[in-house]
């Protein structure tokens, strides 16, 4: 699949890179600098389409990349090698939990955000994809507190949190970020008109 001008190689460990999420990484290279020395985690890689976008569009960056499948991993593995992308680290683990040494001015994720009970779960492509990488708990949004609170510690102040969800979700997302000490919060709609990025900083201290 293309995704970002980038050829990925998918695989049923992976979700199918879909092109709202190109506004993710839109919005996320928006607030990088072209010469920034970041470090930004990317959590929930899967393919590594969003963590390898970014690398290749700042290779001054280091993206660190975390899923908690190995199997997905090794895909994104094999599309960094095939690239030729390589200021990129991969770790195993829940979220930020690897990366619990280190200090980022910018956390993105699509994280599963899908109901436990939403009908779509058995139509089309999403059929094919695994199920860890698509519900989010009973309203979607169990995985979003958990990165929330995690990314609140790991960011530096004023770094910056992205994160895709579902279109009817921005309000009840913002009220999580807000609870857990983030501010600036902006949303972006797709090309449909939903909501479905949001983001917010780390205040300062």
């Amino acid at each position: 699949r293309e995704f970002w001008s980038l050829r990925l190689k998918v695989t049923p460990a992976t979700l199918i890179p879909r092109p709202e999420t190109e506004l993710l990484v839109e919005k996320s290279l928006a607030r990088i600098p072209p010469d920034a020395r970041w470090n930004i985690a990317d959590l929930g890689t899967g393919s590594g389409a969003i963590a390898l976008a970014i690398a290749h569009e700042r290779p001054r960056c280091r993206v660190y990349a975390c899923d908690h499948s190995v199997a997905a991993l090794d895909v994104a593995r094999a599309n960094a090698t095939q690239l030729g992308i390589t200021n990129i680290e991969f770790s195993h683990g829940d979220w930020l939990a690897p990366l619990a040494h280190r200090t980022f001015e910018m956390v993105v994720s699509n994280p599963p955000y899908v109901r436990a009970d939403d009908p779509h779960l058995n139509a089309g492509d999403v059929r094919f994809e695994p199920r860890t990488a698509l519900i989010g708990g009973a309203d979607g949004l169990d995985a979003i507190r958990l990165i929330a609170k995690q990314a609140f510690a790991l960011l530096m102040p004023g770094g910056f949190l992205l994160l895709e969800h579902g279109h009817d979700q921005a309000a009840t997302v913002a009220e999580i970020l807000t609870a857990a000490g983030f501010c600036e919060i902006l949303r972006h709609r797709d090309l449909a008109g939903h909501d479905r990025i949001t983001e917010c900083r780390a205040a300062p201290t």
